[in-house]
């Protein structure tokens, strides 16, 4: 039987990095010196390193071209001038970053960009853990509920944008209709600038919110009944078994989702280019949608990889962030 693709990895590993055998200790003026084997490659390890790398080299190739390169040709172009074509014409070192951080679009960008995940991100998943833990019940037909929850996932951005932007309809849509029917006249989603903002959150919210109902139904799913049932029987009841015991030990999906959907928000497109195209004035023209227009309706794509790059730095700061401190409140079994 041939061994394992993580095992030749595994072995080849160890004949690299090496290992601590027969290790002595030596007293020389009295400090301890350990002594390591210097280790020498066989036939047999190059074999085997040779064969872990040719597992691997399919998804290396497959990163290299559709990360690597153009994330390095991103930071290089964002130091040049570019022609209508893309081609280069002139170096303009860190001109475009020195414009980026005194223009007002910009900024209002950024501040799009925070207002879309703050509205989106923690209400997504504020949802789709009372959702989770409602799903999360033994009764009968509850399967069918779940189906009927989770199916957004199946459905992609497009149709969901699309199928808002007909329930967002001043005239003939369903949400300003039910809202009059209680005497409420419904705003104008797309159009007001502090409305569409919200709307797209909406949007979004609806879309992720299949995704984290199965997550956090799965980690619902992990929590030993034990721990229920000593909890009431020491008369631990609804709100408080709900926080002293169910958001501990879901926190690991809580914080999955957290990383996952800010990532996914910050990048999020789709919706917003078929709801409102970064209007009205601006109001929705995120980072990820400023980008868009600059490189590929005012063809500056010099200014817009500077914009891309000032993204993935974004990006990676949250991240870290998040696994810095956040982390820290996670509860792991």
């Amino acid at each position: 039987m041939l061994p394992q693709p993580s095992q030749i990895f595994a072995r080849a590993a160890a004949r690299i990095f090496g290992s601590w055998v027969h290790v002595t200790d030596r007293v020389c003026t009295n400090v301890t010196v350990r002594c390591r084997d210097v280790m020498r490659w066989t036939a047999r390890d190059l074999r085997s390193f040779a064969i872990g790398l040719a597992y691997l080299a399919p998804s290396l190739v497959l990163f290299a071209v559709f990360v690597f390169i153009p994330l390095g040709r991103t930071f290089y172009l964002s130091l040049f001038n570019t022609r209508v074509t893309g081609q280069i014409s002139t170096f303009n070192g860190i001109d475009h970053y020195l414009d980026l951080i005194t223009s007002a679009t910009f900024r209002n960008g950024l501040v799009a960009t925070a207002l879309f995940a703050l509205y989106t991100v923690p209400v997504g998943i504020a949802l789709g853990l009372v959702l989770a833990v409602l799903l999360n019940q033994r009764l009968r037909g509850i399967n069918v509920f779940r189906t009927m929850m989770s199916s957004t996932i199946a459905i992609s951005a497009a149709v969901g944008a699309l199928m808002w932007l007909l329930l967002f309809n001043p005239s003939l849509g369903l949400l300003n209709y039910v809202l009059s029917l209680v005497g409420i006249r419904g705003p104008e989603w797309l159009i007001q600038p502090a409305i569409a903002i919200i709307a797209v959150s909406i949007t979004t919210v609806w879309i992720t919110l299949g995704t984290n109902i199965i997550v956090l139904l799965a980690g619902l799913q992990g929590i030993p009944e034990e721990i229920y049932e000593a909890a009431r029987l020491d008369g631990a009841r609804g709100v408080r078994m709900f926080t002293r015991i169910t958001v501990p030990m879901v926190s690991p999906s809580l914080f999955f989702l957290l990383v996952v959907d800010t990532v996914a928000v910050l990048q999020a497109f789709t919706q917003i280019h078929l709801l409102t195209r970064g209007g009205p004035v601006d109001a929705t023209r995120t980072l990820v949608y400023s980008i868009y227009l600059d490189a590929f309706q005012n063809f500056q794509f010099g200014f817009a990889s500077a914009e891309s790059v000032v993204l993935f730095a974004l990006v990676l700061i949250l991240t870290l962030v998040q696994f810095r401190f956040v982390e820290r409140l996670v509860h792991y079994q």
